[in-house]
């Protein structure tokens, strides 16, 4: 009888041992998400920019060249990256604005005067929403998020969205200033509104990198460390901005590429932080952004102000370094879209095929193995002007506008679009026309209808013109 209990206890116990290893065997993941931060602006691509981190980041990982963001817009594109669906069938096609001075809101969708459409976009991500950290709790993990939100005041918060612990989180899409205090109501990093020198990029890389040396649970963890850089407003950091100047570049330029080697700075100094810990090579590391750059984007045509759906909108920087499994300094072109972080995700942290059909994305595991995907179509989605959808099939993307025009490009042996073949290609836009006009149909299928009673209607001044 004895024997019998002393089995059961060495059974108990070495499966306990088991598990434990094996979670422990489950690597961490940290996701390093940059805001505004163009294709081009890296010094592997731009010698003007300062980027040694990332640049050695892109010599250990696999680069997809042709990431892109679903909806290129703040709000929209973190519900994509968070949730694996496109935003448009969340029905956020624009970034939320804020309501009230403390950035929060009380109604469920925002109007604005300058979209053609008038379309209703949601002031903040639904908690029936399922988002990755909630999924990856289900393998086990431990989830923290640090820095930008933007999908929701405070009862939307990442900490009711699946994540254990939040830092640094606003109600806002950007801050006042980059120098403390950095934002103009809330509670946000107010433990540094009297540390006139704390620079808000330092400030959340040191908590990221406290994290890291403080973690000690036996579970994996994801890092979700969304930067507010580099979106505006541009303010450099002080030390570094005078170098940029004596270039002979203009002030508005300096500064920006002092915030883009502080950002640099940080992948360097959080990377340390995991290799000192000694947890580097069992941790997954993506670098992404939200949407095309604020500036020139060349060789793409387009960014963050203009013909958003250009690649200089739409396409962003996408590292992935998956210690043991990407083959280092490797590229992958087959596009692919931030929606597809969500699966990739999934299958990292179970070791096992992910599927899902409440969400848009693929996995992108076979690619980062050298494999292949299926084919598909990529689509994209916003509501601002009169430029709002457009697909994409292999190299050809077709682009929409309210008014009727339509435009087609290769963007493969055109990079900088600048050869529309719409007439030329006239068999292959018709089938892109339809496969687009049925994906519409599909998602607007899904909205929810907006009424005066559920929306707040912002009357967006004009863009006054530069002097």
């Amino acid at each position: 009888m004895m024997m019998k209990h002393y089995l059961t206890i060495t059974l108990f116990f070495g499966l306990l041992f088991s598990l434990t290893l094996k979670a422990q065997n489950k690597p961490n993941i940290v996701l390093l998400f940059v805001d505004d931060y163009g294709w081009s602006d890296l010094n592997y691509r731009n010698k003007t920019f300062t980027t040694p981190n990332i640049d050695q980041l892109k010599k250990e990982s696999l680069e997809f060249t042709r990431a892109y963001v679903p909806t290129p817009t703040c709000s929209p594109s973190r519900a994509s990256i968070l949730t694996g669906k496109e935003a448009a069938r969340l029905q956020m096609p624009r970034h939320i604005k804020d309501e009230f001075p403390d950035g929060s809101n009380t109604k469920e969708f925002g109007i604005w005067s300058k979209d053609p459409a008038k379309r209703g976009s949601r002031n903040w991500l639904p908690l029936e929403e399922v988002t990755y950290a909630e999924k990856l709790k289900e393998f086990g993990y431990y989830n923290a998020f640090m820095g930008k939100w933007h999908l929701g005041h405070q009862p939307y918060h990442p900490i009711h969205q699946g994540f254990d612990e939040q830092t640094g989180t606003s109600n806002f899409g950007h801050p006042k200033n980059y120098y403390a205090p950095f934002f103009k109501n809330g509670p946000a990093l107010e433990e540094y509104k009297n540390d006139k020198d704390a620079y808000l990029t330092d400030v959340l890389t040191d908590k990221a990198v406290n994290f890291i040396n403080e973690y000690d649970k036996e579970q994996p963890f994801m890092l979700s460390l969304w930067y507010y850089t580099v979106h505006g407003p541009h303010i450099g950091r002080k030390d570094l901005i005078q170098k940029y100047l004596d270039q002979g570049m203009q002030p508005a330029y300096a500064k920006y590429h002092a915030m883009v080697e502080t950002m640099d700075a940080s992948v360097g100094v959080v990377r340390a932080a995991l290799k000192e810990k000694g947890i580097d090579d069992n941790t997954v590391i993506i670098f992404t952004s939200d949407q095309g750059g604020f500036f020139e984007n060349l060789p793409l045509a387009g960014g963050k102000r203009n013909n958003t759906l250009g690649e200089g909108g739409a396409r962003v920087p996408m590292l992935i370094n998956y210690p043991g499994v990407t083959k280092v300094n490797t590229e992958c072109s087959t596009p692919i879209q931030t929606i597809d972080v969500f699966p990739t995700l999934m299958e990292i942290a179970s070791g096992e095929k992910y599927k899902d059909n409440a969400i848009n994305g693929v996995s992108l595991m076979p690619l980062i193995q050298q494999k292949k995907i299926k084919d598909r179509n990529l689509y994209f989605f916003r509501s601002y002007e009169d430029q709002y959808a457009a697909i994409m099939t292999g190299d050809w993307k077709l682009v929409k506008y309210f008014s009727g025009k339509y435009q087609l490009f290769n963007v493969v042996d055109d990079i900088s679009e600048k050869n529309d073949l719409i007439d030329k290609e006239a068999k292959r836009a018709s089938k892109m026309k339809k496969d687009l006009a049925a994906w519409e149909k599909e998602v607007y299928a899904g909205w929810e209808e907006v009424t005066e009673a559920n929306s707040v209607f912002f009357q967006i001044p004009p863009k006054r013109k530069s002097k």
